[in-house]
């Protein structure tokens, strides 16, 4: 997920309605809430963030279709800052803080920028260490040894915080595992939007990953994906919006929200088998386990 243009053609079209609540709480493991609602222009100081009184709404809306606790992404410093603080201002979001891959491919995670997110992953309220991994579809290959340096570092900050580790990952499998087995994965490691099939599913499956499904789950052209998810153990799914990006269906290519998150927990109740009402609970069991409590500082 790269920042500008991308950004802007995700916000476009009038957001879809919210659908019918969930039976039981459930977490949205990954949004962007800072750009769901217009961030600061890049390189502009002076600009400013979404007002809380925004923020609020949109998290009072999710909360009313039972999407009651959220995972705010950073995805530079200024946006980990800012998922940080919102953290810390509200009890039902936590944060994970990084540079992005694809910031990392153009320089920009230097010595001064990691040493801020390992900084701000010492905050009680910031839980993880993510968006960090590899993406080889938006960075070109002199990028690659800057964005392999930068996940090294952002594993190293998640182990040495005792952090979970949220892994963008794309078109890079095999790059991940290999980077991942080498420097050691941390103990609670999530494969963010996961884009696999069943095969890749299972080697990260038998290495105790946590694979996060997104909206693609919906998608008609996403049969690997289902079939992926349907290997998976229950008690290692998480799921997420990634907003604004990938609505789910039937809202593909308008603005996603964490509010849209029951269309994919319903797919994934479906591709699973299990009961809606039980597949919350243990979503919401494995976003503790994996994140901490939501209403505790440590």
């Amino acid at each position: 997920m790269s920042r500008s243009a991308n950004s802007r053609a995700n916000r476009r079209g009038e957001p879809p309605p919210s659908p019918e609540p969930l039976p039981s709480p459930v977490l949205d493991s990954h949004t962007h809430l800072d750009i769901v609602l217009g961030e600061r222009p890049a390189g502009d100081e002076h600009g400013q963030w979404a007002s809380e009184e925004d923020v609020d709404a949109e998290i009072a809306a999710a909360a009313a279709v039972n999407v009651t606790r959220l995972v705010q992404v950073g995805v530079t410093v200024a946006s980990s800052r800012w998922s940080a603080d919102l953290a810390t201002r509200h009890p039902s979001v936590l944060a994970a803080v990084a540079i992005h891959p694809n910031e990392a491919g153009e320089g920009r995670a230097d010595d001064d920028a990691l040493a801020e997110i390992d900084r701000l992953a010492a905050l009680p309220r910031v839980r993880a260490v993510g968006e960090t991994g590899l993406d080889r579809y938006r960075t070109g290959p002199e990028g690659w040894a800057a964005q392999e340096a930068s996940f090294r570092a952002h594993i190293e900050i998640a182990k040495r915080h005792g952090r979970a580790l949220v892994i963008h990952d794309r078109d890079a499998h095999e790059e991940i595992l290999r980077v991942l087995d080498d420097a050691g994965a941390p103990e609670r490691t999530v494969l963010h939007c996961f884009s696999g099939d069943a095969g890749f599913a299972k080697a990260c499956v038998d290495r105790g990953f946590v694979l996060s499904f997104a909206g693609t789950l919906t998608f008609g052209n996403a049969g690997y994906l289902r079939e992926a998810a349907a290997i998976t153990p229950v008690d290692q799914l998480l799921v997420e919006t990634d907003s604004p990006f990938l609505t789910p269906m039937p809202h593909r290519g308008r603005p996603n929200a964490s509010r849209l998150v029951p269309h994919t927990v319903r797919a994934l109740a479906e591709v699973t088998g299990t009961e809606l009402a039980e597949l919350c609970a243990r979503l919401t069991a494995t976003g503790e386990r994996v994140f901490g409590p939501w209403g505790e500082s440590g």
